[in-house]
């Protein structure tokens, strides 16, 4: 079981210093807009993860008029308390655990899984591939330590290839030792990711499939289509041939980094043909599926955090949500909306919830 205890936030976001315990498995967040529900929920996430979830520049993080922030959260795994605490100050961030400082924020990738269900969240269909690449590593980096270190290295040489090849375009001097350097080593920390996100999918699908059925009330086919050079060839072929393009581009055409996920309903892109309420049972599947194979992975089941669900689903698709959340199978929820009344009703009979005012 994972659960928070306590977090105190101290100059974040909207946040000069609060600190809040929670006694309950399901933690409902009310208040008006404005008021720091959703920032509340992002201070949790940022224990987890070592990051916002809504904004990676930490100077949208910090209160305005001031130098940086700091988190202390304290929570229960498998009946040991850790305590976490994340500070950042005049650009210098720092993240220790028990005490610990790390010296790399990945290694606590994993450690204190979370699953984010937010509004903006409609991006991951509707957005470009970046969007949904940044959805899959989050959750295979929370399952694999390795995934996210190959993924890391494989970022920073691409990098450095593509400086490279702005170099090599501006002074006009051939490169191919360097090149051949770079090449290699995208391909070494490139495979690993393209061979965890292929081995992945096909699981994952069934069990979104059937949060799908769920959460909408009907059957309807969903499926993942996943898109990637490395299916057509190793990506140090790939290289070796894209090398001149590349050149004139500047940039490295093929590779991992350009992976694309497309989403399906009944063999047709529900990016452009299904409906809002299709979307929105579908995102709400995906998440549920990462949860239920984080919980699965981990021999526990992940933070469940819910920003303004009852303004973003309709009545049916709240209640089948709700109930699925309440389940004892589920671990701890917290879950933001402006209005008491509704989240009280939601809950009613469930000795497990405890409503938090944050006007």
């Amino acid at each position: 079981m994972l659960s928070l205890k306590n977090i105190s936030l101290t100059q974040f976001k909207n946040y000069t210093h609060t600190a809040y315990a929670f006694q309950q498995r399901i933690v409902g967040i009310t208040g008006r807009n404005g008021s720091g529900k959703t920032n509340l929920l992002d201070a949790i996430y940022y224990l987890c993860f070592t990051k916002s979830y809504f904004s990676s520049n930490e100077g949208q993080n910090t209160q305005y008029h001031t130098n940086g922030f700091r988190l202390e959260g304290v929570l229960e795994r498998n009946s040991q308390l850790h305590r976490i605490i994340c500070t950042v100050k005049d650009g210098k961030k720092e993240i220790s655990l028990d005490d610990e400082s790390y010296d790399r924020f990945s290694r606590h990738i994993g450690q204190f899984p979370a699953v984010m269900i937010a509004p903006d969240d409609a991006e991951i269909i509707l957005g470009g591939s970046e969007e949904r690449r940044k959805w899959l590593d989050a959750l295979l980096s929370q399952l694999y330590p390795s995934y996210l270190e190959h993924l890391i290295t494989y970022n920073k040489v691409l990098q450095q290839r593509n400086s490279l090849l702005k170099t090599i375009a501006t002074q006009g001097r051939s490169q191919d030792a360097l090149l051949d350097i770079f090449d290699e080593q995208l391909a070494q920390h490139g495979a690993p990711v393209f061979e965890m996100r292929q081995a992945f999918l096909p699981a994952f699908i069934r069990q979104v499939q059937q949060l799908y059925d769920y959460l909408a009330g009907r059957h309807e086919v969903v499926n993942i289509q996943y898109q990637c050079h490395l299916l057509e060839q190793p990506l140090d072929k790939l290289l070796a041939a894209n090398r001149h393009k590349d050149m004139l581009l500047q940039r490295t055409s093929s590779g991992i980094h350009r992976d694309d996920l497309v989403f399906l309903l009944d063999d047709h892109a529900m990016k452009a043909s299904a409906s809002q309420g299709q979307r929105k049972s579908f995102l709400f599947a995906l998440k549920l599926a990462q949860y239920e194979v984080i919980k699965l992975h981990k021999q526990f089941p992940p933070l469940l955090l819910l920003d303004d669900v009852f303004e973003k689903l309709d009545q049916e698709r709240v209640t089948r949500l709700i109930q699925l959340v309440s389940s004892p199978e589920y671990g701890q929820v917290f879950i933001t909306d402006t209005h008491a009344r509704r989240l009280l009703d939601a809950f009613e009979g469930k000795e497990e919830f405890q409503l938090i005012n944050n006007e």
